[in-house]
């Protein structure tokens, strides 16, 4: 069996068995061609693999920052009322497997939770009390889960919009053979195209190093694993316009030579796989994918779809790279880009899914039109996911330049007293940056956009931020294993007013090592939130470190705490 298809054979077992037995490890490990050890291995990194059996219908609540802030703990009181299950446990005749798990693209209709990963959304007490009962009555979870809508609050006027247009199939495909291999490249080139997903890298210069690589085959990977809590601007595209990134996919292809493109697919949003699979079919019926694409002879290029298995790491391309390749998603050393050795060693193009669609949209409507929106240094448009406290949580396409006030308008904010945008790695913004701007020159974002109320605990916000990394670190370099355990405990005695000066001088200087040492940039943003909180909100943690000179008590007497058990000496 082809490694490569070691998370297919996964999720084959674990769908039809409920469980991945240690026979079937076994048997699988042996036709893969390794031990099952390794096999064992693999397994055990990924959330959603399991090795006992499973109940009949599994539940994954999520437990993010804005979950949170929307009343978690009352849905999870309910839940566990409902199923007679504990969290992290299997209830009662193996009915009901409760678990919780990190942010599964729903921030704007939390809380929310997958069940046998299917989406349940805005949920209260009553709604999951009539959701268990209507599972207990042996109603199909697929027939009772929530409709995922678009959400779209926003999008620039006057047909500058670059994403939420009407689409047509077929337009951008059509204009590859007329721009040739080059054109296409050149095209993106003069558009000033970055990476949409975080590292903002040219897509154009990117587009190039791949195509101008001498060894073959060549491959077009979409990274499709968007796990940075508070981001779901990504299932817009996948959801409502998945040809646009299927033909970017397609012209990124034949710019650089590639036969097959990957869509790597995040487990919670596997209940987008069959759309996103029926759309890949549509396309090969128009001739857009296949032999001859769009009647181009000698481009012949085919799409398909890897799930993951629930590993926030994956989303760092290396690791998602090694993840397709059927072993533990654990990012790689930086000694070649991806364009150089990518999946299986081999010249990769890797974007994400928003990268793609304006990819489609740039050959579709012109370079031109792409740079008439924005700024100079920051062309075009963005979609953000905004979620938290807002009267109008959703997806906007903005224009690059847009201010920070003006996006807190548009989403009626709520008392905005703390932002952090780009997730819990991203930065953290109070009242004195809302005059400032999303561009290239000032705030960078990746697409989440939470806001938070001055009513909100930012202590329990950077908590669960931690948390998060710590249970999401894939544990393979000491500074990120160890630091954000470490940093977890810190913020624990802070909580309990037990922190020091120490303390404090301590996190930073725990953050500095994680950002100067750890191997991928889980470990190197983990602690971002925490460092721009720390200067940012001084007022906050002004009274939160107690004073003292050696980070210990000084009232405290060890002899006189002693002395009751002196007698016992001998």
């Amino acid at each position: 069996m082809d490694r490569t298809q070691t998370l297919n054979c996964l999720w084959k077992e674990q769908n039809e068995n409920g469980h991945l037995s240690q026979e079937f490890i076994k048997t699988c490990a042996s036709n893969l061609g390794i031990s099952s050890v390794e096999l064992d291995g693999v397994i055990s990194f990924y959330h959603f693999f399991k090795k006992k059996p499973q109940a009949e219908f599994t539940i994954y609540v999520n437990n993010s920052i804005v979950s949170e802030t929307k009343g978690l703990s009352r849905i999870k009181e309910a839940f566990v009322r409902e199923t007679g299950a504990d969290f992290g446990k299997i209830g009662p005749a193996g009915k009901f497997g409760l678990y919780e798990t990190a942010c599964i693209g729903l921030s704007d209709v939390e809380p929310a939770a997958l069940i046998n990963f299917h989406p349940f959304t805005n949920l209260t007490s009553l709604k999951v009390r009539k959701i268990i009962a209507a599972l207990k009555k042996g109603e199909p979870v697929e027939s009772i889960c929530d409709t995922i809508e678009g959400n779209i609050r926003y999008y620039p006027p006057a047909g500058k919009s670059v994403f939420i247009r009407e689409y047509h199939p077929g337009l951008t495909v059509h204009k590859l053979a007329n721009l040739g291999q080059k054109g296409i490249i050149k095209e993106i080139k003069k558009s000033g195209l970055r990476g949409m997903g975080g590292a903002y890298f040219p897509a154009g210069i990117k587009m190039e190093s791949c195509a101008n690589q001498p060894a073959n085959p060549k491959y077009v990977v979409c990274n499709a694993d968007e796990g940075e809590p508070g981001t779901f601007k990504d299932r817009l595209i996948l959801h409502k316009y998945p040809g646009l990134m299927l033909e970017g996919m397609i012209a990124s292809g034949y710019a650089i030579g590639a036969r097959e493109g990957i869509i790597y697919l995040r487990a919670e949003y596997q209940w987008l796989q069959k759309d996103l699979e029926n759309a890949i079919e549509d396309f090969k019926r128009r001739g857009y994918l296949g032999k001859s694409v769009s009647g181009i002879e000698g481009f012949d290029f085919d799409i398909r779809i890897q799930l993951g298995a629930g590993a926030y790491v994956c989303g760092e391309e290396t690791a998602m790279l090694n993840s397709m390749e059927g072993k533990r998603g654990e990012p790689r050393t930086k000694q070649y880009f991806p364009t150089e050795r990518g999946f299986l060693n081999k010249p990769t193009q890797v974007n994400n899914v928003e990268t793609f669609a304006a990819i489609s949209r740039i050959i579709e409507l012109g370079p031109d039109h792409f740079m008439s929106s924005g700024t100079e240094s920051s062309p075009g448009t963005k979609l953000i996911s905004i979620s938290g406290d807002c009267h109008k949580p959703g997806i906007y396409e903005i224009e690059w330049g847009t201010k920070i006030s003006d996006l807190l308008n548009l989403c009626h904010a709520d008392d905005p007293f703390f932002i952090q945008v780009s997730g819990p790695s991203g930065q953290c913004l109070n009242p004195n940056d809302f005059e400032r701007e999303l561009s290239m020159d000032d705030i960078r974002c990746g697409g989440s956009f939470m806001i938070f109320n001055s009513k909100r605990n930012l202590l329990n916000i950077l908590r669960n931020f931690t948390a998060f990394f710590k249970t999401e670190s894939c544990g393979v370099c000491t500074p990120c294993r160890a630091g954000n355990f470490i940093i977890e405990r810190k913020l624990e005695k802070i909580a309990n007013g037990l922190a020091y000066a120490e303390d404090y001088e301590e996190i930073k200087q725990w953050g500095k090592i994680m950002q100067r040492t750890s191997r991928c940039g889980l470990g190197k943003a983990a602690t971002n939130a925490l460092q721009d909180a720390l200067s940012k909100c001084p007022d906050f943690f002004e009274n939160k470190f107690m004073q003292s000179g050696d980070g210990f008590n000084k009232k405290f007497d060890m002899r006189a705490a002693l002395e009751p058990y002196e007698k016992f000496k001998d």
